[in-house]
């Protein structure tokens, strides 16, 4: 199983309506990509000033299913939104 981590810095005048439309379209894709075994994420609430603005932890399968959700349409539109209100995307992936 690889578990993919992903961390969002968003930029300062990223607007709560574009970070709403984020979470709208993430709910989506597990019901929309098969690949996906577990998706979970969430804003920080802690707020510390090394703290990223919200993270994504999601499970799949194998590196080919990673790598097939990654190019997968769905996750694609997400994914131009998220760099579009994002000043920093940091990413770990790794097998459990």
């Amino acid at each position: 199983m690889i578990k993919h981590i992903v961390l969002l810095k968003f930029k300062k005048d990223a607007q709560a309506e574009g970070i709403v439309e984020i979470e709208n379209k993430l709910g989506t894709l597990p019901g929309e990509i098969p690949e996906i075994k577990s998706y979970e994420f969430g804003r920080d609430v802690v707020r510390s000033e090394r703290s990223y603005d919200f993270a994504l932890i999601s499970v799949f399968e194998d590196t080919e299913s990673l790598k097939r959700y990654q190019i997968h349409p769905r996750h694609q539109e997400v994914l131009k939104t998220i760099k579009e209100l994002c000043e920093s995307i940091v990413v770990a992936d790794f097998v459990f």
